[in-house]
């Protein structure tokens, strides 16, 4: 049977998201894997190792990259590059095609059918965005998130106090 309610939040999000501390797990049930840079796995396509080039050392900095992360890392990298891979495909096929620029492709019987390529593309997006979600990648995921140090744990009333003295 699945659990109900939301999804938990890891600590370090739930701090940069402006959570209330004593809405946080307690610190001492947490189990947290050190900030590090994992290496790319082997079998990523060149477009994923582009890709993880570009946004690994980024969540390093953020903090929000283990070792742990990796795997769920390389899903999001390979993603991407299936759907940059499905997309250069579908370019490739519109310049050749004037009329449904590569979106249709006619079956063995005549008849008109989307191209299989844009189902790929879709479907890798899709799982490109979700798996970006997790690491704070998305606008939306961004307006959640806060820097710890901008006072957003403070409490609100302390702040008006300090204003208005």
């Amino acid at each position: 049977m699945a659990t109900r309610g939301p999804k938990p939040v890891p600590t370090h999000l739930a701090l940069v998201r402006g959570r209330p501390a004593h809405k946080l797990p307690k610190p001492e049930k947490q189990i947290r894997a050190p900030i590090d840079e994992p290496t790319p796995p082997a079998h990523l396509s060149d477009e994923a190792k582009v890709e993880w080039g570009r946004v690994v050392s980024i969540l390093v900095q953020l903090k929000m990259m283990t070792q742990l992360d990796r795997a769920a890392l390389a899903a999001y990298c390979e993603a991407y590059g299936r759907w940059v891979q499905a997309e250069r495909a579908l370019a490739s096929m519109a310049a050749k095609d004037t009329l449904t620029h590569g979106l249709m492709i006619k079956t063995a019987g005549g008849n008109l059918i989307q191209n299989p390529l844009v189902g790929t593309a879709n479907k890798a997006m899709a799982d490109m965005v979700r798996y970006a979600a997790e690491f704070g990648m998305t606008p939306s995921a961004r307006t959640r998130l806060q820097n710890p140090g901008s006072g957003a744990n403070e409490n609100p009333f302390e702040a008006f106090r300090k204003s208005s003295a």
